[in-house]
């Protein structure tokens, strides 16, 4: 018999968690939506075999379980249930996923201070587990002792976990520190996985730090929980692959490159090839402006078309699994790096100066092309993940662009 698990919460929306298990085992997986006033009935009575508990419902969880882990009864919390000779036994673990997390980063945090933001449920997780792997754990909080005001007295912290929702779709681009602030700082773990990067990543990753995004304790989580679904013991090596995977499912395409070197004919292709819808920024301004791009230039000049533009990247941005093709000068305004990097992977495609086409770009028209790339080429190359030549036929551009990117396939 098939067993029967699932995701139970209050509002779900979006959930990467299916597709997670999806690799870890066969069986199925659902998302059940519960009202607080059912949520009991649903635990104790529910037609189920195994339950994943997100908020607001892991401490109910734990009351209803009649035996928990040593690490969910310290906690007070459970994550995971399972069903088994008529009793329900309760699991956490967040515990396991985050310190796999931590485990991934290579970084010995015994005898270091780490800073964790936030004092809820995940929190409370957060800061257990540092502590059992030996780091002085200093919760930071909006009106404790140690808050986001007084936090330069702990510039001497190696490590800044978030486990709080600052940044977290659809909020995109919040923070809750500035890690200048804490200049000692050797790595930042950020729970959230949606963005994969959220903006404190981000600067993390600007600085030169260590980091880690919250997609990968999500699925060692997802991880420990399969193991105790069906009772068997799950390769550590499978959160790797499995993580590798879904961020190539998950990552957004995006294609960056002079005006005229064939983004939106490359994009298309791709889209067809791996069966992802195609945004085309240009089109999108287009649309909420209603006019034409040299109508909008024509009207208000560039330092308003690139204030739309900048608009269109904060809203396709924050979207995931798409092919997205970008105007010639987005990379003229340094902010709208950030805003594409957080879901994707950003594509240069290169194209001779004496190929490119002038109709209908108001740049383009009154520059010398020549002179317009080596302004760019800067821009372009601190943009890009990758370079792609796109002076050969569409299809050899697509093909290097799926081998560049690790073999993607269509979904």
């Amino acid at each position: 018999m098939t067993l029967r698990c699932g995701l139970l919460g209050e509002t779900l929306g979006h959930s990467y968690s299916p597709r997670i298990h999806a690799y870890l085992g066969d069986y199925d997986y659902r998302l059940y939506e519960v009202p607080k006033d059912k949520v009991e009935d649903f635990i104790l009575h529910g037609d189920w075999d195994g339950l994943n508990v997100t908020i607001p419902y892991k401490k109910v969880a734990a009351s209803l379980c009649d035996e928990l882990s040593d690490i969910a009864r310290s906690l007070g919390s459970v994550n995971t249930i399972v069903k088994r000779d008529g009793k329900l036994y309760g699991y956490n673990t967040d515990y396991h996923g985050f310190r796999s997390m931590v485990l991934e980063t290579g970084i010995d945090i015994s005898g270091k201070k780490a800073l964790v933001l936030g004092t809820g449920g995940t929190g409370v997780t957060v800061r257990k587990v540092l502590s059992e792997m030996g780091a002085e754990v200093i919760p930071i909080s909006r009106n404790g002792e140690n808050n986001y005001d007084n936090i330069e007295k702990h510039s001497d912290a190696a490590l800044v976990v978030n486990a709080t929702p600052v940044g977290m779709y659809p909020k995109n681009g919040a923070s809750p520190l500035d890690l200048r602030k804490i200049p000692a700082c050797e790595c930042v773990l950020d729970v959230i996985y949606n963005p994969m990067r959220t903006a404190l990543i981000l600067q993390a990753e600007s600085l030169g730090l260590k980091y880690k995004s919250g997609l990968h304790m999500l699925i060692a989580q997802a991880k420990y929980s399969s193991e105790h679904f069906q009772n068997t013991k799950i390769s550590d090596d499978s959160v790797t692959v499995i993580e590798s995977s879904l961020t190539k499912e998950l990552e957004n395409i995006i294609l960056i490159g002079m005006p005229g070197s064939g983004k939106s004919v490359v994009a298309q292709a791709l889209g067809q090839r791996l069966g992802r819808t195609v945004i085309e920024t240009d089109a999108e301004i287009v649309k909420s402006a209603g006019m034409t791009i040299p109508e909008i230039f024509a009207k208000s000049g560039e330092v308003e078309f690139r204030r739309l533009e900048t608009a269109e990247m904060q809203a396709s941005g924050k979207l995931s699994e798409k092919i997205i093709s970008t105007g010639g000068g987005v990379v003229t305004r340094e902010e709208n790096y950030n805003l594409l990097h957080q879901n994707g992977i950003i594509i240069w495609l290169e194209r001779d100066t004496r190929k490119l086409p002038t109709d209908g770009r108001p740049i383009s028209q009154k520059s010398d092309l020549s002179e317009l790339y080596k302004k760019r080429k800067p821009m372009y190359e601190k943009f890009a993940d990758i370079r792609i030549s796109n002076d050969g036929t569409v299809g050899e551009t697509v093909d290097k662009i799926i081998k560049e990117i690790g073999g993607m396939t269509a979904k």
